[in-house]
């Protein structure tokens, strides 16, 4: 894989619900990245004392248009990172790291597939829809929030899902309640082989166990910290069972994020479990 640095400027930031819309003009990303990529982001300019990056699944690319190659995020002010990209406005310059990280493995057989997102982690599943859809398989859209500002992409799944089922906590939009609860009766109505999943861990562990117990094969992006992005500081290891059936301390940004739902130590994440190859005894 192709991994670029790169100058890129800033074309719009856009306020969408609870969170903003990035579009980035930069040379040498786009044409490289698959459904479930993700960027690193410098933030903070030339002299700020923030040193590490911030990463970003990546929500859509383009490779040809007026401003050239661009790539496009969504995120949250939640941080003072995140809060100095809210800041950011047309022509201000930032410095992108990517494609970086393991895409999603797509189905080589036509089947079912259902794309969960919470939040603004639906923001990878749009790219990863139209890229099953040109290979046949069926994409089910399920978007949860906890209220609507906070839902993303109802719009867009419209468009390129074959059907969608939103949730909201408070009831104020879909079905109240989490993704969850729905998603058990969803896949069995499709069939579904495989569920793609993104956003908060609790979520993804939910979905996971939901998945193997219906007998489907599910892939998530895990919400892991990551400090450098590229494999170096260890900051977003856990843990993960490889088909010999030893659990290993795995980077989320190297070997992730994009880990199948199965393999993943839900239960002991933030710690070294018993049992770990090369752990302390």
């Amino acid at each position: 894989m192709t991994v670029t640095q790169a100058r890129g400027r800033v074309v719009s930031r856009t306020p969408v619900g609870d969170y903003h819309h990035l579009v980035i003009a930069v040379e040498g990303i786009a044409e490289h990245t698959r459904p479930g990529h993700f960027v690193a982001l410098a933030v903070g300019g030339a002299d700020s004392g923030m040193l590490l990056r911030r990463a970003f699944s990546i929500y859509r690319t383009s490779t040809t248009g007026r401003y050239g190659p661009t790539v496009e995020v969504v995120f949250a002010a939640h941080g003072k990172g995140t809060r100095w990209m809210a800041d950011l406005a047309p022509e201000d310059e930032i410095d992108v790291v990517g494609p970086m990280g393991r895409p999603f493995a797509l189905p080589k057989e036509k089947v079912a597939c259902i794309l969960v997102g919470g939040g603004y982690g639906s923001a990878p599943m749009f790219s990863l829809a139209s890229a099953l859809r040109e290979r046949g398989s069926s994409a089910h859209f399920v978007l949860g929030a906890a209220t609507t500002p906070r839902l993303f992409g109802v719009l867009e799944a419209n468009r390129v899902g074959s059907s969608v089922h939103v949730t909201t906590e408070d009831g104020s939009t879909g079905t109240r309640g989490r993704v969850t609860d729905v998603l058990e009766g969803l896949v069995d109505d499709v069939e579904a082989a495989v569920v793609y999943a993104c956003g908060p861990m609790g979520m993804l562990r939910a979905v996971a166990d939901l998945a193997e117990d219906a007998g489907a094969w599910s892939q998530c992006v895990v919400e892991e910290s990551m400090a450098c992005g590229v494999g170096v500081c260890m900051t977003c290891v856990l843990p993960v069972e490889g088909e010999d059936g030893l659990v290993r301390m795995v980077r989320s940004c190297v070997e992730g994020p994009v880990f199948r739902g199965d393999r993943v130590r839900w239960d002991a994440v933030g710690t070294i479990p018993p049992g770990t190859l090369g752990a302390p005894r």
